[in-house]
């Protein structure tokens, strides 16, 4: 076989892995988000001051952030389910240290502190789970698609053939969600009057980029011979296409339909599209083409799963809108996002009731056809993650609490302490403020479409360049790591120089 057949076969007909190895995999970023802060304020305690050094904060998020999540997904897989219990166990020592060497006079009980944190005031205009969820999924899409070239990446992490749940499947999915959690539609003051139209129109200006950058990866594709997972999108289409054609589609029916019930438009268009594979032929020419051996004879037969599955897509988007508006609301004490985490957790319980529902009964999980399967596993695990993420965020300014003066980047503003009544000056610092504290999650989503082109262009070059398929472990890792921190080193750059990636 050639290299690029090769190559091809070695990411093609797998089958996935369980829902719980995929959960266990995404509590791995909160953990590592929480150590992270928990090791800055443990800084800010010995010290009397916030870590200021740039290049010491880049090295600490690289390490922190992002180097466990390579060693997870490749040499440390076996032994995934123990993983996230030697972080929490790593951030419960440090959480202990801080609360012991706290400088409080006098004592205060560890009751009363609690009474006091449930009463505490946060900044209801920055929501630091949504930005922390975005960067992290790019990351993560980042690390697999160089990743599942090489043979320390499980084969059961890698995108499915037909049906299967492999955490590449999800990435797809999840930033979908992602972009939805921001779109303009949620973005935008319900009591701003806009012309019905007006963000369709946005839309078709703010899309042009994915266009070009789809078209550029099919001329790039085609012209080099890369190998490609044809069954994957198709001959012709790309993600990039699949992103582009659902912000326009999703943009016109929040145009006609209320946004605040995307919902019920999202389990329409899954359900109807679930009917319509279950009882007509669409599910045969999607799985085996019009001829029903593989044809790829005609732009929709070549096509055929990056065009279909924009329905389910679209629905996962659809959803997302929801969830963004509901997020949003204004919640500015910590009470209120304990009882809104609450309500997200009664909803993921519901969600993969459905799931299971679906499986048995419908039909298993397919990325493919993005069925109705999907569109629920993909929803009910993302909202899992954003519990993580902002039980993760409660934690750390509960954390900040116990020590004056501490900051940890990307986490809520204390905007009141009801231990004082008074004001006080913002102890974290939201995105909008970036200037004053480097962080990598800020860095990143200031230019996530340019990380995520860069992310593609590097993984194409590595390629080209490097026998991936027989590389040692040592050497893998090394590219793997090599290959992360230039990305990241490129973003924090661009970062301190307020140089954003955006032209449209």
């Amino acid at each position: 076989m050639s290299q690029k057949h090769l190559k091809e076969a070695f990411i093609s007909d797998l089958n996935g892995t369980s829902l719980l190895e995929i959960t266990i995999g995404l509590s791995l970023a909160p953990l590592c988000l929480l150590s992270r802060g928990l090791l800055l304020i443990l800084y800010c305690l010995h010290y009397g001051k916030p870590l200021s050094s740039r290049t010491y904060s880049l090295l600490l998020d690289f390490l922190v952030l992002v180097s466990p999540l390579l060693f997870s997904c490749t040499v440390l897989s076996p032994i995934i389910f123990f993983i996230p219990f030697i972080i929490a166990a790593f951030c419960a020592g440090i959480f202990s240290k801080i609360y012991s060497q706290r400088k409080q006079e006098p004592r205060v009980a560890f009751r009363q502190i609690v009474k006091d944190f449930q009463k505490t005031s946060l900044d209801p205009q920055y929501i630091p789970a949504i930005t922390v969820f975005r960067v992290y999924i790019n990351v993560l899409t980042s690390v697999s698609i160089l990743a599942v070239d090489f043979p320390q990446y499980p084969r059961r992490y890698a995108k499915t053939e037909t049906y299967g749940t492999g955490i590449m499947d999800f990435g797809v999915g999840a930033f979908v969600f992602g972009n939805a959690l921001v779109c303009p539609e949620v973005r935008q003051k319900s009591y701003v009057k806009q012309p019905k139209f007006s963000s369709v129109a946005r839309q078709f200006s703010s899309v042009w980029p994915l266009i070009f950058l789809g078209i550029g990866r099919l001329l790039s594709v085609k012209s080099i011979d890369y190998h490609e997972h044809t069954s994957e999108y198709g001959v012709h289409w790309n993600f990039f296409f699949t992103l582009a054609f659902v912000r326009l589609a999703a943009s016109l029916l929040l145009s006609v339909f209320p946004k605040n019930h995307s919902w019920i438009v999202a389990v329409y268009l899954a359900v109807l599209y679930q009917l319509i594979l279950n009882t007509t032929s669409l599910k045969m020419f999607i799985l085996h083409g019009s001829n029903g051996r593989d044809t790829r004879v005609g732009f929709l037969n070549a096509n055929r799963e990056g065009l279909l599955s924009l329905f389910g897509y679209l629905a996962i988007y659809m959803a997302s809108v929801q969830v963004g508006l509901w997020l949003l609301k204004c919640r500015s004490s910590v009470r209120g996002w304990a009882e809104a985490v609450g309500l997200l957790l009664l909803t993921v319980l519901v969600l993969f009731l459905f799931l299971h529902v679906s499986q048995v009964y419908v039909e298993p999980v397919s990325r493919r056809m993005a069925n109705l399967s999907y569109c629920i596993w993909v929803v009910a695990h993302c909202l899992t993650f954003l519990i993580c993420l902002v039980v993760t965020d409660l934690a750390l300014v509960f954390t900040k609490l116990l020590v004056r003066g501490s900051s940890v980047p990307c986490c809520w503003d204390v905007v009141q302490s009801p231990s004082t009544g008074k004001k006080h000056e913002p102890e974290a610092v939201p995105v909008r403020r970036e200037g004053k504290h480097m962080c990598l999650i800020s860095a990143i989503n200031k230019n996530q479409l340019l990380f995520f082109l860069l992310a593609n262009v590097m993984t194409g070059a590595v390629n080209i360049l490097i026998d991936t398929i027989h590389s040692k472990t040592a050497f893998t890792l090394c590219i793997l790591h090599l290959y992360m921190f230039s990305n990241c080193l490129v973003m924090y750059i661009m970062h301190a120089k307020n140089i954003v990636f955006k032209f449209w």
